[in-house]
């Protein structure tokens, strides 16, 4: 009778031991939901990006051009119509453009230039503005113009 004492204290004993020893809670993270809200956050950016890039507003004439491809080696002057002139989206002040000029071709020599030129400023001075332009040094100067209708004649 003793040895069934013994023997009942002892497995009491060894239950208690190994519930304790068997963790109940799971101690890893779980990085899908993580992972699902890094990929949504990563298609917002990409999709919104391009939209932020803001220029100067400029009332572009109209044309059924074909369309412009930009480039690395492109710079764009934007002429508003009270002929201030931006180079990209710094205002240039009066006088500067051929320095200016000169020192973006020093830097990158096959440089191309685009002029967004209102429709309301004076064909005079986007041309003065285009002879500026080739005096510094471009061979590559466009207009840039908005979408037309194909139908309409001169």
């Amino acid at each position: 009778m003793g040895m069934s004492i013994h023997r009942s204290s002892t497995q009491t004993f060894g239950r208690v031991s190994s519930s304790a020893s068997v963790p109940t809670t799971l101690s890893e993270i779980n990085v899908t939901p993580l992972v699902d809200v890094m990929l949504v956050l990563l298609i917002i950016f990409m999709i919104s990006a391009p939209l932020m890039q803001q220029g100067i507003q400029v009332d572009l004439p109209k044309a059924t051009a074909g369309s412009m491809n930009e480039s690395p080696q492109q710079l764009i002057l934007s002429i508003k119509k009270d002929r201030q002139i931006y180079l990209g989206e710094n205002l240039l002040k009066s006088g500067t453009l051929y320095l200016k000029l000169q020192a973006i071709v020093a830097a990158k020599p096959q440089i191309e230039v685009v002029i967004e030129g209102d429709q309301n400023v004076e064909y005079g001075f986007i041309a003065r503005v285009m002879a500026e332009v080739k005096r510094a040094g471009i061979r590559r100067v466009g207009l840039a113009t908005g979408p037309g209708d194909a139908n309409s004649k001169i």
